[in-house]
């Protein structure tokens, strides 16, 4: 299979199931360990058995990224821990290549989504105040979680982040589709 048609294909499994996750995010504000699970299982077994054991070590290693990642905000209490779950699924099927382009385009897109639910809610001075203090507390404190600004304080916004993982891995799927057109 050409490299270009693998990465597609690959791209288009994370979109599957970051798209299922968010189905579930949205509708119950969880995302159950039936579609994470399953999801790094699938991408580790499809980078193995198209790419062998290099495919993958690139797997898990996209996967180990990816949720890591998302695994700093957790602890700092930024978000949930089906997240962080829900990404290294989309970083094992994604893989190395794409998982850059699939990072920057879901911190992009959740940016834009937070800038939404903000306005939406009429709190858009606020929510700005709070990324400033945010910066500040994290600054000093490190990982430790804002006493009130955190996902334990039920008055916080909040953003059913699957939509921005599925949006990110969307926006590289159509990345890599325009690139592939002759």
């Amino acid at each position: 299979m050409e490299a270009t048609a693998q990465q597609i294909l690959f791209t288009g499994g994370a979109l599957l199931c970051a798209g299922t996750g968010s189905v579930h995010d949205v509708r119950k504000r969880k995302i159950p360990n039936l579609i994470t699970g399953p999801g790094i299982v699938a991408g580790l077994l499809l980078h193995l058995a198209i790419g062998g054991w290099a495919g993958l070590g690139h797997s898990a290693m996209a996967g180990l990224l990816a949720g890591g990642i998302f695994f700093v905000v957790y602890v700092a209490g930024g978000m949930g821990a089906g997240d962080v779950k829900l990404m290294a699924a989309v970083g094992c099927i994604a893989g190395l290549p794409q998982l850059e382009l699939v990072l920057v385009s879901t911190v992009v897109s959740g940016a834009v989504f937070a800038l939404g639910v903000a306005l939406y809610n009429g709190r858009l001075r606020e929510t700005g105040l709070n990324v400033l203090a945010l910066v500040a507390h994290h600054g000093q404190a490190g990982l430790r979680p804002h006493p009130e600004l955190n996902l334990a304080n039920a008055r916080t916004l909040r953003l059913p982040y699957a939509l921005p993982i599925a949006t990110g891995c969307l926006m590289a799927l159509g990345a890599l589709v325009a690139e592939a057109r002759p």
